[in-house]
């Protein structure tokens, strides 16, 4: 089988992490299929990919297209987003319909809402488009509307949860939904391994034996909250040895979307965090990262579509402080593998890391029990499983959309059902 993958973007956030690990276990279930990524720009994706077997295509978006974006635009400059990128986005598409056409595929699976559309506009005859859609759509008013002009040509949609895959039934009701989680490779993200030197990176000076590293790892998309972080390490007592790291940087090309880290550094500075918290950039070792901390802190102001440090930082038996809302509370047990705190909420979020600084034991318990939880429920086989079954069921069908009403192709796929 031949599966063409659709990504707009070639930086490692978390639909772009979580699609490598989707190639990785496909390519080690498969090893016969020939798997194809078209990036719509380069970068550690493409590479990360190759390494794994996958062969990669990378067909730059033209600018205007890149920084086209509705997450936090006004009607007014969607439409005048639209109108600066009409001319682009055509050529584009022609260039895409032709890379399509050439490599063949049997199956084309998108990631990311601008290749869903791309996908579906260019979609050979009889080639069933799978979206993987990882983000909620309902507020977004551009894409709502052309994903409903464009369903016809989707056969189905994974989504990374259940409540993904809510907001996406209340769009499309007559769209066949399969919530599939995403994986973490175990024996990367593990407790036993390398560490990275983070007061270097962030350029302090060395922290003083005995201090709690907390660290927020994340894109600097502006829902991630790095302010709410920031917010409740200024509320710890200074006698509390703790010390803050924000690990990142900007990977989106969308405008108004995230910050820079030159903003967040005047935060830190203006709540007196002057030597308490380090900004490292981005980090290609995550699972180093990661095991160099003590608490990872997940402090997103919106529902969180799944959640993958939180997965990440589970595998590498690190305590997790995660904010709880969306797809996060389908991965969170409140107490048991993980802390959660309300989303946005300063003054909670800082009792939680007070709370596990103070408390080895609570820290270590909540380390093994992450560990378990990612060995049971998010490893590599189990995705593959289930995206084979996927896969295979349809490429025995025609690209014929699924009828209204109808479930998955499959009677072995009992998740692809309708939400309730």
């Amino acid at each position: 089988m031949r599966i063409v993958y659709l990504s707009p973007c070639g930086q490692l956030g978390g639909a772009e992490t979580s699609l490598l690990e989707l190639l990785s276990s496909v390519r080690v279930a498969a090893p016969d299929w020939e798997l194809w990524l078209v990036l719509g720009a380069d970068g550690p994706l493409a590479a990360e990919a190759k390494r794994r077997g996958v062969q990669v295509v990378v067909q730059p978006f033209p600018s205007a297209l890149s920084r086209l974006g509705d997450a936090r635009s006004t009607g007014i400059a969607l439409a005048a987003g639209l109108v600066g990128a009409a001319a682009g986005i055509g050529r584009y598409k022609r260039a895409l319909e032709s890379t399509v056409a050439m490599l063949a595929p049997d199956i084309i699976h998108t990631n990311g809402f601008k290749m869903h559309l791309l996908g579906a506009w260019i979609r050979p005859p009889r080639v069933p488009l799978i979206w993987h859609i990882h983000d909620y759509v309902s507020s977004r008013r551009l894409m709502s509307r052309l994903l409903r002009l464009f369903r016809k040509s989707c056969s189905v949609s994974i989504v990374n949860s259940r409540s993904v895959a809510a907001d996406v039934h209340k769009l499309l009701p007559d769209l066949s939904i399969v919530p599939i989680y995403n994986a973490v490779d175990l024996r990367r993200f593990s407790s036993n391994g390398t560490k990275l030197d983070l007061d270097a990176a962030a350029g302090l000076s060395p922290a003083r034996p005995g201090v709690i590293r907390v660290g927020l790892v994340a894109t600097f998309a502006k829902w991630k909250g790095h302010n709410v972080f920031l917010q409740a390490l200024a509320r710890l007592s200074s006698d509390l040895p703790v010390r803050g790291y924000v690990i990142g940087g900007p990977i989106y090309e969308t405008v108004g979307s995230q910050w820079s880290v030159e903003e967040l550094k005047l935060t830190s500075d203006r709540l007196g965090l002057q030597d308490k918290v380090g900004f490292t950039g981005f980090m290609a070792d995550v699972p180093s990262a990661i095991r160099s901390l003590d608490i990872v802190v997940h402090a997103s102001t919106q529902p969180e579509p799944f959640g993958m440090v939180i997965i990440e930082s589970m595998a590498c038996g690190r305590p997790v402080i995660a904010s709880g809302g969306g797809g996060a509370l389908e991965i969170v047990a409140d107490g048991e593998n993980a802390l959660a705190h309300p989303p946005g909420d300063v003054a909670v979020l800082a009792r939680r890391i007070e709370q596990l600084a103070l408390d080895a034991e609570l820290r270590h318990r909540l380390g093994r029990m992450g560990r378990a939880t990612a060995e049971r429920l998010y490893g590599g086989e189990r995705l593959a499983e289930q995206l084979l079954t996927l896969y295979r069921d349809f490429y025995k069908l025609s690209s014929t959309p699924v009828p209204i009403g109808s479930t998955c192709a499959s009677r072995s796929f009992p998740s692809c059902q309708r939400p309730q």
